[in-house]
């Protein structure tokens, strides 16, 4: 498929248990607001979705009304809440789809073009991951609020004053099982014509206890970019070990959402109750030190006092430096969860330098479930960690 066709990331659709409470907690903890709704009131006695908006950020919460709803049932009991959907916007659905499928992307939903009062809106979707499909949309002709069978809802619950500045869809990322990471990246390689512009090997991400393999394919102009991430031999089960086991198979683990203004974002998320993973100080005397030996010219613009109170993540790149700080997991498995992610001056990676720092504070909340566990047996080693 060539990368011309895809224009960017569209919605995020999530399957929950009641979406009009999860769309609550985005509206109040993460600033979005709802632009528009299907249910029982316009139609739609099987299940209830509510299309979620902040600036370039779309996200779409589903849940059931009826135990006859056996696609989003099965998958909220086997995976608890989580990504069932991704999508691109496309310039041609029809192309998009059959260039996919043409490469051995594996056809779930074939071209399909639904139309009311506001026009003609096409989609089509291939698989991904074990439960996840990635949808190919296209609005050219449709003018409504978002797809046919959505009506406009709009202010029925209001975000908090304070702006959280989350601008877009900086990445998406999924975990896999072992020996399934090289399957999943030529899966995009071929299928979307992708490349994988990032690649970290054995020894590249592990602590004391537990270590992990990633690749990260895009598209040719950087717009869509998904690393995928697979456990390796390590003393302990991993974060992605656990991701798997609780999520029962693989799927999406956290999406990235790129802000302009981090120190603004973190203070006012914060403020609304999101629960970020626990940064030692430790790490700010080594990343102080770091920073005080670059060229002044290369040096960040925040303060480090900043950095510290609130918990933020920097690693320094060739070009620019990245800041970073990743939420607990956002439901009750630990399962998916949010990054919140700015990139300066130019900087291109995910945040390398530090790994570390952030997959020990992982361990520590593993561990607390007791989920930091040996490898080879599962025995919990909670108590000897």
């Amino acid at each position: 498929m060539p990368n011309e066709l895809i224009r960017n990331f569209d919605y995020v659709e999530m399957f929950v248990g009641s979406a009009k409470v999860t769309a609550y907690w985005f509206v109040k903890a993460l600033g979005f607001e709802i632009i528009a709704y299907k249910g029982p009131e316009n139609g739609s006695k099987e299940s209830c979705s509510y299309y979620i908006q902040k600036n370039k950020i779309k996200f779409v919460l589903t849940s059931s009304l009826t135990p006859r709803q056996y696609e989003i049932n099965s998958f909220v009991t086997k995976h608890g809440q989580g990504i069932s959907r991704i999508s691109f916007e496309v310039d041609d659905v029809e192309l998009a789809f059959k260039q996919a499928t043409d490469k051995k992307a594996v056809p779930v939903k074939f071209p399909d073009k639904s139309e009311d009062e506001f026009g003609v809106f096409e989609d089509a979707s291939v698989g991904i991951f074990d439960d996840t499909e990635l949808y190919f949309n296209n609005y050219d002709n449709y003018k409504g609020p978002f797809v046919p069978g959505f009506t406009a809802m709009n202010g029925i619950i209001k975000p908090n004053d304070k702006d959280t500045a989350l601008e877009e869809i900086d990445h998406i990322v999924g975990n896999v099982r072992e020996n399934e990471m090289e399957r999943w990246a030529n899966y995009f390689i071929n299928s979307f014509n992708f490349e994988e512009i990032v690649s970290f090997g054995p020894g590249d991400i592990e602590t004391q206890y537990t270590s992990l393999i990633s690749k990260v394919v895009a598209s040719k102009d950087r717009k869509i970019r998904i690393p995928i991430n697979e456990p390796f031999d390590g003393i302990k089960k991993s974060q992605i070990d656990e991701y798997i086991e609780e999520y029962k198979g693989t799927g999406i683990q956290h999406v990235a959402l790129m802000t302009n203004d981090i120190i603004q974002s973190i203070s006012v998320l914060r403020e609304n109750g999101v629960e970020f993973i626990d940064i030692p100080d430790s790490y700010y005397d080594m990343l102080k030190e770091k920073h005080d030996k670059l060229p002044k010219e290369k040096q960040m613009d925040e303060s480090f006092d900043e950095l510290k109170r609130l918990g933020i993540l920097c690693d320094f790149e060739t070009e620019g430096y990245l800041l970073q700080l990743f939420t607990k997991p956002i439901g009750d498995r630990p399962t998916l969860f949010f990054e919140i992610i700015q990139r300066k001056r130019g900087a291109s990676g995910f945040g390398h330098g530090n790994f570390l720092a952030l997959f020990q504070a992982m361990e520590k909340d593993q561990a607390s479930r007791g989920d930091l566990v040996d490898r080879k047996n599962r025995s919990s080693l909670k108590d000897k960690s």
